[in-house]
This record gives C-alpha cells, structure tokens and sequence, in this order.
C-alpha cells in the first residue's frame, strides 16, 4: 500500500482546521484499502488557535502531525516545510480553506498508480471572488511570464497536486531562500497532468492575501524565473544614449543655423524628469534582483521551528 501525505500550510485558519480535517477525512476513508495517509499541518506564525486545534487534532489521531513556525515566514515556506516533514510515497499539497475539492484526491491518486506521471496538478478554470482588477492583472502576469521565462508557467495554476516523492525530492534539494513554488514545481520537470476545476468559496475565514501581497509574489515569480527585465533595463539605456546622441546633434546644427535661444526649456524640463523617470525604474528592477542576490547570500533559514507533535513545548 501507496504511502500519501497531505501538507497543509495554515495562516490564521483556526475555524477552517477542523471542517477541512473532517471533509478530507471522508475521501481518506474512501481511499484506506489502498493507501495510507498522514496529515501535515504547518502552523505559519499564526495570532489565533490555529496551533490548538492541531494539538488537538494530533491527540486524537495519530496520523496527524503538525509543524509550529517560531514567526510568520510565509505560504511558501510553509510548503517547503511540509515537503521536507513528509514520509509518504506520494505527496500532496492542499489549502485548508477547501477552495480545491478534497475530492479529486481519488482521481489524481489513481492517475499516478495507472499511467505514466510524476505527478498530477489542478488549475482552476474560473476567476471566482476575484474582483475586475485582479481578474486583469492575473491575466497579465501570466501572459508576460510566459514570454519572457523559459520555465513553462500554466495559467490558473494552483498548489493542490499529487506528486511522486522523486519529484518531491527533487523540489525541496533547491535551497534557495526566496521561493516561487508553481515556479519550481515547473522548473524541475518531470510529466504533469493537469486536471480543470472551478474553485469554490472558502468554507470559513478570509483571504490573507491582499493587493499588495499579491503584487510582491508576481515579482518574486518574474524575478526568479526571467532575467529578461535586466535586459530590458540595458537596452532601455542604449536607446536613450542614442537618442542623447542624436538631440545633441539637432541642438548644435540648430544653434549653428538660427543661432542660441532661451526658448524651449518647458520641453526640456519635461525631457529630463522623464530620462530621470526612466533610470530611476531600470534602477529599480537592477535593484529587485540584488535585493534577491543579497538575501540568496547571507543564506538564512527558509523558516524556523519551534514546534512539533513529537517536541514538548517548554
């Protein structure tokens, strides 16, 4: 019997836990003559109960385990945790607000043990919740991406997927610092079925991700995935220098010709705060890819724990 292990990363999810551990539970009942299971909740800092009721659920069932971050390092962290903590021989990842059915686990289980994949991945075919701002900006972000990367990014593409501990293996030997996990996950290979889906409405809580967050996550998937912005900032510069080039030349034959006038400075004005509005950003972006070198070097730990279900807590 095929080992599966179901990682949980939790933010502030204390009234999700049990009503995510309870619908789960009726698919691993479905599933036991042919498989074994083990729960990983990863508790990421959070200011509620979301530790509690992973004690509590660890106590009355012993193939619950759970992970207690010392802070909040975030969803990505939380992944690589779980990845690293799991045993199973096939490894699955799931949000605890059940916006990805439980009940797919069944499908994707037996994908893996009947045809030749390493690993089968959801994406969602609807946009549900989702305001006409963010609708648009997710299209956009998937549509650069997938021109300027090389690693093939899937649009609607979410966490939830079943995947072969060689495949898991292979994702959790990359150590780096600042992660992008639907990234990495693309990156490392091996053959994927993609299975559509509608994503339905969180069963308790709220998002946790804002604009902002969401924002900053689309650039840490760009950033880690292109160097084509470094190459857009370069050749941003040799077409100003050449256009520098060229306005020199008109302003000495026009001073030549009709000699020197004070006339023209408004445009002048305009033309440098938008030559220093256009360095300022290639400063920018050279400046997003060392803030990731810097962080890459001092080589800190992607998360910390603090707790276990087999440590005491003091």
């Amino acid at each position: 019997m095929k080992k599966i292990s179901i990682v949980v990363p939790c933010y502030n999810e204390e009234e999700s836990i049990p009503i995510f551990y309870q619908e789960v539970t009726k698919i691993t009942d479905k599933m036991k003559s042919r498989s074994t299971f083990e729960f990983i909740f990863v508790n990421d800092g959070s200011k509620d109960k979301t530790l509690e009721q992973m004690r509590e659920l660890a106590k009355k069932d012993k193939k619950v385990r759970y992970i207690s971050f010392s802070r909040n390092f975030g969803k990505e962290a939380a992944m690589m945790a779980g990845l690293e903590y799991a045993t199973g021989d096939y490894i699955t990842t799931m949000d605890v607000d059940l916006q990805d059915p439980p009940a797919l686990l069944e499908e994707m289980f037996e994908t893996l043990e009947t045809e030749e994949y390493d690993c089968v991945a959801t994406k969602s075919t609807n946009r549900k919740g989702y305001s006409f701002l963010r609708k648009t900006l997710t299209k956009w972000f998937y549509d650069i991406i997938s021109k300027i990367s090389s690693t093939e990014m899937i649009p609607g593409a979410r966490d939830f997927r079943l995947m072969t501990r060689q495949m898991v293996d292979a994702v959790i030997s990359m150590k780096e610092y600042n992660r992008y996990s639907k990234g990495l996950f693309s990156f490392v290979g091996f053959e994927t079925k993609w299975i559509e889906f509608e994503i339905e409405d969180r069963v308790a809580g709220t998002t946790k991700w804002n604009f902002w967050k969401l924002f900053s996550y689309a650039l840490e998937g760009i950033v880690a995935f292109s160097t084509t912005p470094l190459v857009l900032a370069g050749l941003i510069g040799v077409i100003f220098c050449l256009l520098a080039f060229i306005i020199i030349i008109i302003i000495i034959v026009k001073t030549l010709v009709w000699g020197d006038s004070v006339g023209g400075w408004p445009s002048m004005v305009c033309i440098m705060f938008f030559v220093g509005g256009i360095q300022l950003f290639c400063t920018g972006i050279i400046g997003q890819y060392l803030s990731k070198t810097y962080l890459e070097t001092k080589r800190r730990p992607i998360y910390i724990i603090k707790e276990t279900e087999k440590m005491t807590k003091q």
